[in-house]
C-alpha cells in the first residue's frame, strides 16, 4: 500500500476528502452553478399548485421528482396530462416508476436489519414490471426516471445504447442507492447515471471530493424528511454551489416518505406540501444571493433539461 495515493490518482480518485474546498470549475450548459429541484409532485393538481406558487414566489423550478409513491397509481390519461403541463412550463420531470421493494411479497426490507439490503428490485419479474412502467411513462411523454438499483442502472443504460430506450431519456441515481464517496460517484457515472444523488448528510469536503471525480450534476438536499434526519442546510447552500457546481438543490421537508406519498392522501395535503416546498426554495435563493451573489442560478426551461415530449 506504499503507492496507494498514486494508485488512487491513476484511478481518478482523491486520496482524501477535500478540506481545501476549491471552487468547482464545472457549470451547467447555460453557465449556472445551481438549479432547483422540488421532490414529491404526486399528481396533476400538485403540479398546478407548484407552478402557481413558483410564479408568486419568483422561484425558477428546473426539475421535479414525480410520483414518489409510484407512477402505477396514475392512469394513462393522468400521466399524459401531467407530461403536457410540465412540457408547457418547460420543467424537467424525473418519474419514479413502480412497483418497488416493499410492494411485493418480500418483507426483508421491512425489517430493521433487512433495511440495509437497500432498494434493490427482487428478481427479474420485478425488473421487467419496473421497465414496463417506464415504457408506460415514456408513452405519455416523460424522459427522466429515478433509479435506486445500480444493476438496473447498468441495464437501462445498455438498453439506451441499444436504442430500446430512446437516447434522450435520462436516469438519476437515487439517494436510496446509498453512494457516499468518490468511488461510488465514479461507479454511478460509469454505469450511465446522468445525475447523481449522494447520501444527504455529506459535508462540504466530502462533496468537494466527489465533485473532483465526476462531471455529472450532484443532487444535494437542502432540507430533508424527518425520518432521514430532518436537517436544513439553507445557509450552506452558497458554499455547496461554489464547491459542487453544477448541482441541483433538493427540497423535500416533511415527516416521512411513507406518510407523505401514500396514494390516499387528499389533493389538499399535496397542495399544501407544494406551497411549503416552493417557499423553502425561495428562502434558499434569497440566502444564496446574500452569501455569494456571484453564484448563478440557471434560468428556467434550459435546453438540456429532460422536459417531457
Amino acid at each position: 500500500m506504499d503507492n496507494l495515493e498514486q494508485a488512487l490518482a491513476e484511478l481518478g480518485l482523491p486520496a482524501h476528502d477535500n478540506n481545501q474546498l476549491p471552487s468547482s470549475e464545472l457549470r451547467f450548459p447555460d453557465g449556472g452553478h445551481y438549479r432547483i429541484e422540488i421532490s414529491g409532485v404526486e399528481r396533476v393538481s400538485s403540479l398546478q399548485t407548484l407552478i402557481k406558487e413558483a410564479e408568486q414566489q419568483q422561484v425558477p423550478v428546473h426539475r421535479i421528482i414525480a410520483t414518489v409513491g409510484g407512477a402505477t397509481y396514475l392512469t394513462q390519461a393522468e400521466l399524459r396530462d401531467f407530461a403536457q403541463l410540465a412540457r408547457e412550463q418547460k420543467i424537467e420531470v424525473v418519474m419514479t416508476p413502480g412497483p418497488r421493494r416493499g410492494w411485493d411479497g418480500g418483507r426483508q426490507i421491512a425489517t430493521s436489519e433487512g433495511l440495509v439490503s437497500g432498494m434493490r428490485l427482487r428478481g427479474m419479474d420485478a425488473v421487467r414490471h419496473w421497465l414496463k412502467d417506464i415504457e408506460r411513462c415514456m408513452a405519455a411523454g416523460f424522459r427522466g426516471f429515478l433509479v435506486a438499483d445500480e444493476g438496473v442502472l447498468w441495464l437501462v443504460n445498455q438498453l439506451r445504447q441499444k436504442g430500446v430506450i430512446p437516447e434522450d431519456v435520462i436516469f438519476k441515481l437515487s439517494v436510496f442507492a446509498g453512494q457516499a464517496n468518490p468511488a461510488g460517484a465514479h461507479v454511478a457515472q460509469q454505469l450511465g447515471a446522468n445525475t447523481f444523488n449522494p447520501l444527504a448528510d455529506l459535508n462540504l469536503p466530502m462533496l468537494s471530493a466527489i465533485r473532483s471525480t465526476i462531471r455529472i450534476p450532484l443532487d444535494v438536499y437542502l432540507c430533508l424528511v424527518n425520518s432521514m434526519g430532518g436537517f436544513v442546510r439553507f445557509y450552506e447552500a452558497a458554499e455547496i454551489a461554489r464547491v459542487a457546481a453544477p448541482c441541483y438543490f433538493k427540497i423535500e421537508p416533511g415527516p416521512s416518505e411513507e406518510a407523505m406519498y401514500a396514494p390516499w392522501n387528499p389533493d389538499s395535503y399535496h397542495d399544501d406540501m407544494m406551497r411549503d416546498r416552493v417557499r423553502n426554495a425561495a428562502v434558499a435563493l434569497e440566502l444564496i444571493g446574500r452569501e455569494n451573489p456571484g453564484l448563478k442560478c440557471s434560468p428556467a426551461g434550459g435546453d438540456d433539461l429532460a422536459i417531457p415530449r
